[in-house]
């Protein structure tokens, strides 16, 4: 169960995952050795999978990015899915509830090589129907 200051932590986490202890401490009024200790559990309980970069604003605005809502046929996700993995531009895929089963994220350099990932996950066996928007801009992101 987490506490709130735990929350605090995986937020100032989130912003910068290299933050020193001491900065963190002072952040969230407690003792270096107290937010150590809170980062190890939270590390040791699975919360905490992993550290990673967050690409800057210049770099990832020069991608063109994208959502693809795809419905596949009975008993093809599967086989979707390990097709999907394959295609580099394929940075992340959610399984949802209504009338798509599935949304993938792709980003890539330029239109044209959007154009052909949309293209191939068309072409995935089993891929029944794709519905694309291309993200314009980010509000949010946290």
């Amino acid at each position: 169960m987490l506490t709130e200051k735990d929350r605090e932590l995986l937020a100032l986490l989130g912003e910068n995952s290299r933050i020193p202890v001491a900065t963190l401490a002072k952040k969230l009024g407690l003792s270096r050795t107290t937010v150590q200790a809170r980062i190890e559990r939270l590390e040791r309980e699975g919360v905490i999978a992993g550290y990673g970069i967050r690409l800057s604003e210049q770099y990832a605005s020069s991608l063109i990015r994208a959502h693809i809502l795809i419905t596949i046929a009975p008993k093809a996700l599967s086989q979707v899915v390990r097709a999907l993995d394959r295609l580099k531009p394929v940075t992340t895929l959610h399984s949802v509830s209504g009338s798509f089963d599935l949304i993938a994220l792709l980003a890539a350099p330029s239109i044209l090589e959007l154009d052909q990932a949309i293209d191939e996950i068309g072409n995935i066996d089993g891929v029944e129907r794709t519905l694309s928007s291309i993200i314009l801009s980010t509000r949010i992101a946290r």
